[in-house]
């Protein structure tokens, strides 16, 4: 298909080496077989969106990719060198940060806390050495406005924020932290649609400041706001990657609802499903 007018050129799809590529990745759980020869890249800037109803093998990929799981087959390269990850600290360390559903935040803390959650700086030394929480609450403070959002206050509760800015905490801690690629697991899944649209700007800014995104999603209508490829996971295999403006959403969600298949039994049913 000739490229959409939509699909920006200076695409970074199109021109930037990978930040990370998965190769023929298999995963066997003993005699099950949940990702059969997966290859998938990110490169800078770009959000790249996996896309699959459940149990397609979206949460083993993300596993397999943040160093959770270790790959049965295949190969993981991060900036050009092969990776062999023997945890997620491993590929956290590398720059590959992940924000899970469940967020991994303490509610009754504040956002500053959360936000510095185990890295906390620090100032003075020896028996004078302690937080610097003046720092922490201005880095705080400006990395959320950053993302567009205008906290109250540094010491406002994480429990008080809507779950669409809790999110953005998660997304702005991991860049701030130095991610050079953010995979995000199904960010909008429990969302209204004001947050949902919130979540997607942040998704955009981070874009803009070069990470790599990986959106994990089964929602077409979500991903085809930000994405720049697609790639479809079906049962543990990819039935291909499309760019913006070279695949419809209905020909996403069809492919994501094993169309071809239910169009296959179709046929030599003579058309009684």
């Amino acid at each position: 298909m000739t490229e959409d007018s939509k699909f920006h050129h200076g695409d970074p799809a199109a021109t930037v080496a990978p930040i990370v590529e998965m190769k023929n990745i298999e995963k066997h759980f003993g005699n099950i077989i949940a990702l059969a020869g997966v290859s998938f890249e990110v490169r800078p800037g770009e959000c790249h969106c996996l896309l699959g109803d459940n149990g397609a093998g979206k949460s083993t990929f993300i596993k397999t990719m943040s160093g959770v799981h270790r790959p049965t087959k295949g190969e993981i390269l991060f900036e050009g060198r092969h990776m062999n990850f023997a945890s997620p600290r491993d590929a956290m360390e590398a720059g590959i940060a992940t924000v899970f559903q469940d967020l991994a935040m303490i509610p009754l803390m504040s956002v500053t806390r959360n936000f510095f959650m185990g890295r906390e700086p620090t100032k003075g030394s020896g028996p004078f050495k302690r937080m610097d929480v003046e720092r922490m609450n201005a880095v705080t403070m400006e990395e959320m406005r950053r993302m567009g959002i205008a906290l109250r206050a540094p010491d406002q509760a994480v429990g008080t924020l809507s779950g669409g800015e809790r999110q953005t905490v998660a997304i702005a801690r991991a860049v701030y932290f130095g991610a050079k690629v953010l995979i995000l697991d199904e960010p909008t899944s429990a969302l209204g649609v004001r947050q949902t649209s919130n979540v997607l700007a942040t998704i955009d800014k981070v874009r803009k400041q070069g990470v790599g995104v990986v959106f994990i999603s089964h929602n077409v209508r979500h991903a085809l706001a930000v994405g720049d490829r697609f790639t479809v996971l079906n049962r543990g295999k990819t039935l291909g990657t499309a760019r913006r403006g070279e695949i419809t959403p209905e020909e996403l969600q069809d492919l994501m609802a094993g169309g071809q298949e239910l169009a296959q039994l179709e046929g030599s049913l003579g058309g009684t499903v």
